[in-house]
């Protein structure tokens, strides 16, 4: 029996397209990718203009005390610009940080036609005495801020002064201090930290405490010592402190209102305290 074999001939190789019609195709890929993106862009500017997603409302979360709803429209309100889609978050940001009492403040979009701002308000601690102005306190994170005096109901805020940049550190040393001195019935009115890294404490009855320099927990160590003896002191002469300086390294001195070591007007007696 006789095998009879076909021979297949290969597929023709596709020839390549004329540089013409190639031309023709990049082109117009060229052209649909612009008509597209020219599509997207006005697609854009239409979101970025249309009235349709104006900001309609502004929500305002927060535990406020001193800041209300009037002084954000009068502060803010004029700076935010664009609608729902082209608002500036950032710019927004600003705007509420701008106005005063403001600490922080954090803005989002609120699908369709809202914002979200929730506010964290300064908390003062202590007035800031500085020579260029005196209208900036510090808040309870130890941070200077600008703000009314007036709009401060506390008057028993301590006042803070020190170089710039020193805020934390006063506060810091403050919040250790007052439970030492609060059993003697003395509160602290005024802080100072000198340019030369010198502590000095002015109480409400009117008495000064030098401190001297070093680290916190050394100007501690120090305010300890003068506390656990200074009671020896004022009640053997039965006299308010008027001033005292704990800059010694191995006790301190100070000086009793209305007591002398002249001994034709007071009796004598050792004023200094190991």
């Amino acid at each position: 029996m006789a095998t009879r074999l076909t021979r297949t001939s290969a597929p023709a190789a596709a020839l390549p397209l004329p540089g013409d019609v190639r031309l023709m195709n990049a082109v117009a890929g060229g052209v649909f990718t612009l008509a597209l993106l020219a599509a997207l862009a006005a697609g854009v500017l239409w979101l970025a203009r249309s009235p349709a997603f104006e900001i309609r409302a502004i929500r305002i979360e927060g535990e406020l005390q001193r800041i209300s709803a009037e002084t954000l429209r009068a502060n803010a309100a004029p700076r935010l610009a664009g609608n729902f889609f082209s608002a500036d978050l950032g710019t927004a940001r600003a705007a509420f940080e701008a106005v005063p009492w403001v600490r922080r403040a954090t803005v989002r979009r609120i699908w369709p036609d809202r914002l979200l701002v929730q506010l964290e308000e300064h908390r003062a601690s202590a007035l800031w005495q500085a020579e260029e102005r005196d209208d900036r306190l510090v808040n309870q994170q130890g941070e200077v801020f600008a703000a009314n005096i007036g709009d401060v109901e506390d008057e028993a805020l301590p006042t803070f002064s020190g170089p710039e940049g020193s805020s934390a550190p006063v506060l810091s040393l403050y919040r250790r201090l007052l439970p030492l001195l609060r059993p003697l019935d003395m509160e602290i009115e005024q802080l100072q930290l000198s340019t030369r890294g010198s502590w000095r404490v002015l109480l409400d009855s009117g008495a000064t405490l030098e401190l001297g320099r070093g680290t916190e927990d050394e100007v501690l160590v120090r305010a300890q010592r003068f506390v656990r003896t200074l009671s020896q002191l004022t009640d053997r002469y039965r006299a308010p402190l008027e001033h005292a300086d704990l800059r010694h390294a191995d006790g301190y001195a100070v000086r009793l209102r209305g007591v002398t070591t002249n001994p034709t007007t007071a009796p004598a007696g050792p004023k200094s305290a190991p």
